[in-house]
């Protein structure tokens, strides 16, 4: 009796129809690898000016059946040359260049994938320039595959540090299943709407007029550091809001039906577009008159299309939470991986820096030993999104301040080095910035803890990281020219 063959899953069915793709480009033609929302493959090849084309084609069906089994669409092979409007198909903005592929062939490979959720971690993209908006604000995302490690946290002490140093912040809490920066930053003074709210009435272009934003009653003092002379403003856009007087609140209701695409435009676009209209909605409003230079995104956690617009699309700066057990590696491992194959590594990584959060510091179990097992960890799990060549070695670290910075002695071609970070590259993104764990913190109700942000202990435990994270956000903001804020 002869065995069967053992079935085609999903991860393997992925690299046969590649192979097959890449077989038929190797012949000399482009192709376009399609795979449906149940994980179908299908494959459109450009037949424009080729002859003969018939015979192979019932070649590259045999070899689709015979290695993809259930992940066989039932066309498998479609011609250009067949198909009424191909071109919408070929030149779709969503497809994907296969990188894995020799270029020098004669024929492409192009990969274009359709999910129900979750479309968006393959679409990185820089945050959108709006004309006559008055500039775009610094946007920085912060975000935990895993719920509980103390981001919303971390983000109300950097909003706070920013607004200290001159900056006009705005926070806009996109954690809308479980919203937290609002009630933090401001107990129950929200605005009557929220994120939420947007999301709904512009779905209907009934958005103008929306309350989406609160200042902070926090008030910073004129800034001595940072933007000199400034006096910094913290407001906040909140994911729900309070209401109005007499009309129940259906937060629920409302979170029901905000992911949906309308017919001008998806999710991803909704979103951002609620995201500018809190950063206009603190212009429009505020008695200075100026618009937020930063921005704090507080992620929802997981793999969640909220999270993927704000890292892939939304932000300057990802800052990645995380603490050191395997759901974080395994969770982060998955993304960096879908990111690799999606061919979007190059355009991602610099985006990214890594948080260890929690870290324990005691006479048994030192931080130091704990972040260097944590950064080697970070280091293993990051290297997929680096570039495929020999690091440096433990102790022949980069002489360089960072990626394409040459040292010292060093040619300018030094910037065009591939980029793969050793693991003791302080600039690197696997490169850790810690915030210590403090027993303090846990379960506090900031509503009933006035000046929690200011006690010496909780300083003590964010310090590090509110140094470090202010740098990252003040380097990439562009010079400012002698202007002074107002009360």
């Amino acid at each position: 009796m002869t065995d069967s063959p053992p079935p085609v899953r999903f991860d393997e069915a992925r690299q046969h129809a590649f192979l097959i793709a890449r077989t038929v480009a190797e012949q000399g033609f482009d192709t376009l690898l399609v795979r449906d929302i149940l994980g179908r493959f299908s494959l459109i090849v450009d037949d424009a000016g080729k002859s003969g084309v018939e015979g192979l084609q019932g070649a590259w069906e045999r070899e689709a059946e015979q290695r993809l089994g259930p992940y066989r669409s039932d066309q498998a092979v479609l011609l250009t040359s067949e198909m009424f409007s191909a071109g919408a198909l070929l030149n779709s903005p969503r497809a994907t260049a296969d990188e894995s592929f020799n270029t020098r062939s004669s024929g492409s490979v192009r990969f274009l994938d359709n999910t129900v959720v979750g479309e968006d971690w393959a679409r990185v993209s820089d945050p959108v320039e709006v004309p006559g908006d008055g500039g775009r604000a610094h946007r920085t995302a912060l975000y935990g595959f895993k719920g509980g490690v103390g981001r919303t946290t971390a983000m109300a002490m950097l909003a706070r540090r920013l607004a200290d140093r001159g900056h006009a912040v705005l926070v806009v809490d996109l954690d809308l299943e479980s919203p937290g920066a609002g009630p933090l930053l401001m107990g129950r003074d929200l605005p009557p709407h929220g994120l939420v709210d947007h999301l709904v009435e512009s779905g209907l272009g009934n958005a103008d007029g929306l309350d989406l934003v609160v200042r902070s009653p926090y008030k910073p003092p004129r800034a001595t550091e940072g933007q000199t002379g400034e006096f910094g403003e913290l407001w906040v856009a909140p994911a729900r809001g309070q209401g109005t007087e007499d009309t129940p609140y259906s937060y629920v209701d409302k979170l029901n039906r905000v992911y949906t695409d309308t017919a001008d435009a998806t999710f991803a676009e909704r979103l951002e577009q609620a995201v500018r209209a809190c950063e206009d909605a603190v212009e429009r409003v505020s008695d200075t008159g100026r618009r937020p230079d930063v921005v704090l995104l507080d992620s929802r956690a997981g793999i969640h299309d909220v999270a993927a617009v704000a890292i892939s699309r939304l932000c300057d700066l990802a800052l990645l939470f995380g603490s050191d057990n395997e759901q974080t590696w395994a969770g982060y491992g998955d993304l960096f991986t879908a990111w690799q194959s999606s061919g979007q590594a190059s355009r991602i990584r610099e985006r990214l820096r890594m948080v260890a959060s929690m870290v324990p510091d005691s006479v048994h179990h030192t931080m130091e030993t704990y972040l260097e097992r944590f950064r080697g960890r970070a280091h293993e799990c990051f290297e997929v999104l680096y570039d495929e060549v020999e690091a440096y070695g433990e102790d022949e670290e980069s002489s360089g301040d960072g990626p394409g910075v040459p040292a010292p002695g060093e040619s300018e071609r030094a910037t065009e080095l591939p980029f793969a970070p050793g693991r003791h590259e302080e600039w690197a993104p696997h490169w850790a910035i810690p915030i210590l764990f403090e027993p303090g913190l846990v379960g506090m109700d900031a509503s009933n803890a006035p000046g929690w942000q200011d006690r010496a202990f909780v300083q003590a435990a964010y310090g590090e990281f509110l140094k470090e994270a202010t740098e990252l956000i003040e380097n990439a903001l562009p010079a400012r020219e002698g202007r002074e804020g107002r009360r």
